[in-house]
Order: structure tokens, then C-alpha cells, then sequence
């Protein structure tokens, strides 16, 4: 809030300082503000729309009866009205029909100053469960623009009215940018509801929270498409597909020829036949080329490479012997004695004739 209220006040030392850029915008400029329109014919809006002009002169007269003069004087054709509307400060002229039996507009004017519009307060944040919250406050969308119980002037014109309706309802009048309407909204200030602020919102006020122009077309609402895809103005909307997506491809029925759309350049092609084409016997699977047979061909070379590297053996090879298996005798050469030793009728291992002596204990009981 600080650094908007320092740039407000920047903004507004700049337009002191220039006195013809003032004169350009609605400050010091007067007009006659419409407060009610009876004519439903005439798109004129009550509060926004300000007469500063008619018939192509400047209204500088705050005297009503000038004015009603010059709309009688134009009975039986049109009035030129210039209107200044508050939603985007733009002026614009509407002509207007005149009747004859009774020369009047059915708007009710009053002369203000346009510089009234900038008393507008611009909902910025509303807190969960804050008494804005409860009267329905939207944030970003909503500008709180008057209320009907009296004038509100200045940036502290609201918070005085607030303190002055603590704990009792509040009428205001708000309109919301995105859907063009305006409401009147109930709130109870409080400060007991448990946040900080009387109404539980964050409110913007300055130039920079002036009313914006209207949108041309309302957002999308939630679950609305928010782009729709462009149409030519040639383009035939196609209708839904009334066949169910379980059925197989072969019970769909056949595609006619006629149906298709051929350009006037081009001939259609006979059709095809729809006899079954001869099978050719004797036939084995035939090779076909991949078309990436080159990158296949570099991975084998690379592969074969690396196989002659590492001394992979090859499949020809033949494989080494297996072992001998348990049991099997196995004939050693036995080395010749020499003079004098004694031959060993033992087995080297001790354990082989423990056994066979044992065993043979056990044969000769």
C-alpha cells in the first residue's frame, strides 16, 4: 500500500506542476452526470455516463433549462449528444431521436464534476472468512464505487464511513470489470472477526485503481472452453461419428468411391479389383533389406572386432577335456626302484590304509 500511495502522490505532483495536462483530463471539468434513464432505447448508462456536450458545442452552463431548450429546439430529428464515461475516461457522441409530441430525453441529469468517478476503490485481496468474504467480494474485478448512504470523497472518505457503521450493515455500490454489471452489496464491518482491518479486504485508490474499459467479451465461467478453434467460413461442421468405436475394422461398412472428395485437377483412379490376389507356391522367406543395414553392418565389424581383442573363443573350437569322475582308477607310472630300498605295499595316504585295515579286521571276523 506504501509504494502505491507514493506513486499516487507522485502522479498527482506531476498534474499540479502542468496545468494544460490537467485541463485535459476530467479534473476541474464539469458535466451533466445522468442519474436515471427511463428510455431503455437509449444505451446510456446512469452514474458512468457524463453529458459534456451537444450539438458539437461544449456544455459550460450549469442551467438545466439551457439545456432542455436545445433539446426542444430539435423536435422531429436528432439531438447530438457528447458523452465521457467514467469506464476508461473515453468520450464518445450517440445521436439521438427527438420526438415531436414531447421533446424530451427520459434521463434525469445532474451537474457534477467528473472528477466524482475517481472516489473508486479498487478490491485487491479479500481475506478467508472476513466480513468481505461474507458479502461476497471478489478481488481484482470489483471496484467499490459510492454507497447510498451519503457522499464518500477523498481516499480516506470510506475508512471514516467503515468506523462510522462498525457492527452495523453497510450498503455499497459495486461494480465488477469482468461481467459489466454493478450491485449492491451488504457488509457488516467488524474487528472482532479474527484478521486485521474492519472489512478484511486490501483496497487500492489512485490512479493506478481508475475504472478500466469494459471487456468486450465475459470470461469464461468454470468448466466453459476458454478458445475455440477458428472456422473457416467455407469449413461444413461434420457430424459425430454414430458408429460404436467396439466394433472390428472388418465390420465397418465399405468407403465409396463417391464419397470421396477429388480435386477438379486430378482423375479418379479405377477401382480396385476386389477378387484375392493368387498365391505363389514354393516360395521360402525372402531377405529384406533394413534400411538401417549400414548401421547393422558397423556394430558386427565393431563387435567382431572386440571379440578378437579380448581372445573370445570362437565356436569351432574344440572345448578342453572334462575332469576324471570319483571312482574311476586312474593309471599312473611308477618310478623304478632303486638298489636296496624296500617296496612300499602301503598307500601313501595313511588314511586309505587305516580303512583297509579296518576293513580287513572286519572281513576275517
Amino acid at each position: 500500500m506504501s509504494v502505491f500511495g507514493a506513486l499516487n502522490r507522485f502522479i498527482s505532483r506531476l498534474d499540479s506542476d502542468s496545468p494544460v495536462q490537467r485541463s485535459k483530463v476530467s479534473h476541474g471539468a464539469f458535466g451533466f452526470q445522468v442519474l436515471r434513464n427511463k428510455n431503455h432505447e437509449i444505451p446510456i448508462e446512469p452514474w458512468y455516463d457524463f453529458v459534456i456536450g451537444i450539438n458539437g458545442r461544449q456544455v459550460d452552463d450549469p442551467d438545466p433549462n439551457l439545456f432542455a431548450t436545445e433539446v426542444r429546439n430539435c423536435a422531429g430529428s436528432t439531438v447530438t449528444l457528447t458523452l465521457w464515461n467514467a469506464k476508461g475516461q473515453h468520450s464518445r457522441d450517440m445521436h439521438i431521436p427527438v420526438p415531436t409530441p414531447s421533446p424530451t430525453l427520459g434521463i434525469t441529469l445532474q451537474w457534477t464534476p467528473l472528477a466524482t468517478t475517481d472516489d473508486v476503490w479498487h478490491v485487491l485481496d479479500v481475506i478467508p472468512d472476513s466480513p468481505a468474504d461474507g458479502a461476497g467480494l471478489l478481488p481484482y474485478g470489483d471496484y467499490i464505487i459510492g454507497t447510498p448512504e451519503g457522499i464518500v470523497h477523498g481516499e480516506s472518505g470510506l475508512g471514516e464511513l467503515v468506523e462510522d457503521y462498525l457492527s452495523r450493515p453497510l450498503r455499497l455500490y459495486v461494480y465488477n470489470h469482468e461481467y459489466a454489471v454493478t450491485r449492491l452489496v451488504t457488509i457488516t464491518p467488524s474487528r472482532s472477526w479474527g484478521g486485521n482491518g474492519a472489512l478484511g479486504c486490501v483496497l487500492g485508490f489512485g490512479a493506478l485503481h481508475r475504472l478500466p474499459i469494459p471487456l468486450t467479451e465475459p470470461p469464461a465461467a468454470p468448466g466453459e472452453t476458454l478458445f475455440e478453434t477458428a472456422r473457416l467460413s467455407g469449413d461444413v461442421a461434420r457430424p459425430k461419428s454414430s458408429s460404436p468405436s467396439h466394433l472390428p475394422p472388418s465390420s465397418y461398412p465399405p468407403v465409396q468411391s463417391s464419397d470421396l472428395l477429388v480435386p477438379a485437377s486430378m482423375t479418379v483412379p479405377p477401382p480396385f479389383p476386389t477378387s484375392p490376389a493368387p498365391q505363389r507356391h514354393g516360395r521360402r522367406g525372402r531377405h529384406v533389406a533394413s534400411p538401417n543395414r549400414a548401421f547393422d553392418e558397423y556394430f558386427n565389424e565393431g563387435e567382431q572386432k572386440s571379440k578378437e581383442e579380448d581372445f573370445a573363443p570362437t565356436a569351432k573350437a574344440a572345448p578342453p577335456p572334462p575332469p576324471p569322475k570319483l571312482g574311476v582308477a586312474t593309471h599312473l607310472p611308477v618310478p623304478p626302484l632303486s638298489a636296496g630300498e624296500p617296496r612300499q605295499t602301503k598307500s601313501p595316504d595313511p588314511e586309505l590304509d587305516d580303512e583297509e585295515e579296518i576293513a580287513h579286521e572286519d572281513a576275517t571276523v
